[in-house]
């Protein structure tokens, strides 16, 4: 009998990566100093992106986030891209934003609470969320263009339900 409560436990806390299932809610410091709650973002289709600049995949993959952002703003589009600062020097991450001239928000998960709250296996890792505040796409690893939009067409207005 206790080891079914563990394993129900166990699935319930793994469901918040789960699409189909609310989206856990966060507030974070931006590297501009201000601070984003997720559920502010209620109403408009959000893709998070979790990075770290040691993660040679994460840079690769950064400039197709940055031209998908630019390509679908007439719909709204959030882009938050979650750093791992508990991971990171923040010099290395100002200069990776830089670099790269990242122009969406850019968030501090200083203490990887919003990391553990997704239940990261890894990064990148890739989340749409649509304009009600579900998961409807999770892609953990390196996206493909062709996956992006996949995604993206999970979560934008008139895309696929």
């Amino acid at each position: 009998m206790k080891s079914r409560r563990v394993v129900f436990i166990v699935a319930a806390v793994l469901a918040s990566q789960t699409p189909a299932t609310a989206a856990p809610d966060f507030t974070l410091a931006t590297l501009a100093g201000d601070t984003v709650t997720l559920a502010s973002m209620k109403g408009r289709p959000v893709f998070l992106n979790f990075w770290a600049t040691w993660c040679k995949p994460c840079r690769a993959e950064m400039t197709d986030i940055i031209s998908a952002y630019g390509a679908h703003t007439e719909q709204h589009l959030v882009v938050l891209a979650i750093n791992l600062t508990d991971q990171e020097r923040m010099r290395d991450v100002r200069q990776f934003v830089t670099e790269l001239q990242m122009p969406f928000p850019v968030l501090l998960d200083r203490k990887g609470k919003v990391r553990k709250g997704y239940r990261l296996r890894g990064v990148p890792t890739s989340v749409f969320i649509d304009t009600l505040g579900v998961v409807r796409f999770v892609n953990p690893g390196p996206i493909t263009p062709q996956t992006m939009e996949r995604g993206l067409r999970m979560i934008l207005p008139g895309g696929e339900p």
